[in-house]
């Protein structure tokens, strides 16, 4: 696994500090959950405690993104990237994989109430403060993103992320 974690000094009385953290996981259920446990991990260490909206709104929507790139983005032999960045204004969230043909719609759907999967998209575009897909520039495959207003008021209330190690990360 490869990992980077930058935090920018600050100026006294200029903009909040940005930080990012990055890391390449196995392509597997297992690296899907680790990535979201470092997310909230990070997110708590910048200031968004565990328990806040934020850090359950963001760890929910990574838990559907890596979720999502083990699903329908996985090339055996190869790993998913994530990088999580944060300014005074936005968190945003990217999850790269190397499949090509696998983007995800630009409209999500409600999935019937029969369907055992189909939903993780669905709390993305209802989390986010806005999310979206594009090509890797440098290489074969796609990054999913989303972005999220520390500032907004997050709907966390119903939602939140699992907190057992055995739990699923969604999909």
């Amino acid at each position: 696994m490869k990992t980077s974690d930058t935090t920018t000094a600050q100026a006294p009385e200029g903009p909040a500090a940005p930080h990012e953290f990055a890391m390449q996981f196995t392509s597997t259920p297992r690296g899907a959950r680790l990535a979201r446990r470092l997310v909230s991990h990070r997110l708590d260490q910048w200031g968004h405690p565990y328990d806040s909206p934020v850090n359950e709104t963001l760890t929910l929507i990574a838990a559907e993104l890596t979720s999502n790139a083990v699903r329908h983005g996985h090339v055996p032999g190869r790993d998913f990237h994530l990088r999580l960045t944060a300014t005074r204004d936005v968190l945003r969230i990217e999850v790269t994989d190397t499949r090509t043909e696998q983007v995800p719609p630009s409209s999500v759907q409600e999935a019937p109430n029969d369907a055992e999967s189909g939903r993780g998209l669905l709390l993305v575009t209802r989390l986010a403060a806005r999310w979206g897909a594009a090509p890797r520039p440098s290489a074969p495959g796609k990054t999913v993103w989303a972005e999220l207003s520390p500032a907004a008021t997050c709907p966390t209330a119903r939602f939140s992320a699992p907190s057992s190690p055995d739990a699923r990360s969604g999909g």
